[in-house]
């Protein structure tokens, strides 16, 4: 697996420098990083691009061996749909980073069930980002997604079910 870290902050308005501050503080020489920056301010040591297609952006996705997000749902989700738990960090309102709390809400209760990691500060960025490059497998989750025909299959046997009842 490459030692590649992909970095996004979304496609949300507000500006997410903490992050990319935090990013441009911890990288350490021969690890590529790439980061998705939106309107926040590119990254001085790392590889910056403001937006993404979504091909380019399940490739990074697929290519990664550490992922570090925001805390949005959707770039959760997909994460996980390419097999990787992914390091959260949530936007906090209060840093005019978003406009309410639903991020750092959404992420206690992802963490809670083991979904993702969150990083609260610095410090515990710098963890989590060392571990998951020393310990990849630890980040490695079953690509959600997996079971949809399953689910799918299980859903139109209910729909049967139901309509034979109605006979």
């Amino acid at each position: 697996m490459s030692s590649l870290v992909f970095v996004s902050v979304g496609t949300d308005h507000h500006p997410f420098d903490r992050l990319i501050h935090w990013v441009d503080a911890w990288l350490p020489e021969g690890v590529q990083c790439v980061v998705q920056h939106g309107t926040s301010a590119p990254p001085r040591r790392a590889e910056g691009v403001a937006y993404l297609d979504h091909a380019a952006l399940t490739s990074l996705l697929d290519e990664a061996a550490v992922v570090v997000c925001h805390g949005g749902p959707t770039t959760i989700t997909e994460s996980r749909r390419h097999g990787r738990r992914p390091i959260v960090v949530p936007r906090d309102p209060a840093l005019g980073e978003h406009v309410d709390d639903h991020q750092q809400r959404f992420c206690a209760r992802m963490a809670a069930k083991g979904l993702i990691s969150t990083a609260a500060d610095e410090d515990a960025f710098r963890g989590l980002v060392d571990h998951a490059l020393a310990a990849p497998d630890d980040y490695a989750v079953v690509a959600d997604g997996g079971d949809v025909a399953e689910s799918v299959a299980r859903f139109g046997g209910l729909v049967a079910d139901l309509l034979a009842g109605r006979r």
